[in-house]
């Protein structure tokens, strides 16, 4: 199964390379990043549309006309419907999420920051954002943009990953490790 998600990673940031350096050329890149973005935040929102995203069952002609629509819809065009267009008629819509996070790395060290996945029990509020991002720079040294997620099952805390680095501080973590350590006393 890991060279399986490694395959994924290796298509995810050879495709988003690719779309970098077309977006670099045609000087689009803020345009491309809102673009993936909102296109993230389609698959976030809805479960009907992240199974199609997702699913091998259907067709890359059934997805390619259901993307179609929901990027016309969604008013996203140019180079980053494309894109995705592109990677439905080649059966890789399924890694476009990890080909996102690919596209916001490189866009990321291209303007000198560094990126962070950071999954919470609850969205932060723009003060915590502030605050967590002075905290990670002071860590790394250098600015830094956060990728976050709303995870529940977190019931409090943090998990942040950065680099090869990951900090969990999340509750869910520290009841797993209260609980094996009175499995060992009892």
């Amino acid at each position: 199964m890991a060279g399986s998600s490694q395959s994924v990673s290796g298509v995810a940031e050879r495709y988003a390379s690719s779309l970098f350096d077309l977006a670099l050329d045609e000087n689009a890149l803020s345009e491309v990043a809102g673009a993936l973005d909102k296109f993230q935040s389609l698959i976030d929102e809805s479960a009907d549309f992240k199974r199609l995203v997702l699913s091998p069952v259907f067709s890359a002609q059934e997805q390619l006309n259901a993307v179609s629509a929901v990027l016309e819809k969604a008013g996203i065009s140019g180079l980053a419907a494309n894109f995705i267009k592109v990677t439905a008629s080649n059966r890789r819509l399924f890694a476009v999420p990890g080909m996102i996070k690919s596209f916001r790395e490189i866009h990321a060290r291209h303007r000198g920051e560094m990126s962070a996945d950071v999954a919470s029990a609850h969205a932060l509020s723009a003060a915590q954002e502030k605050e967590l991002k002075a905290a990670l720079k002071s860590v790394t040294g250098k600015d830094v943009t956060i990728n976050l997620t709303v995870d529940p099952s977190l019931l409090g805390g943090l998990i942040v990953q950065v680099g090869s680095r990951q900090i969990d501080t999340s509750l869910r973590t520290k009841l797993s490790t209260l609980k094996l350590s009175l499995k060992e006393v009892g």
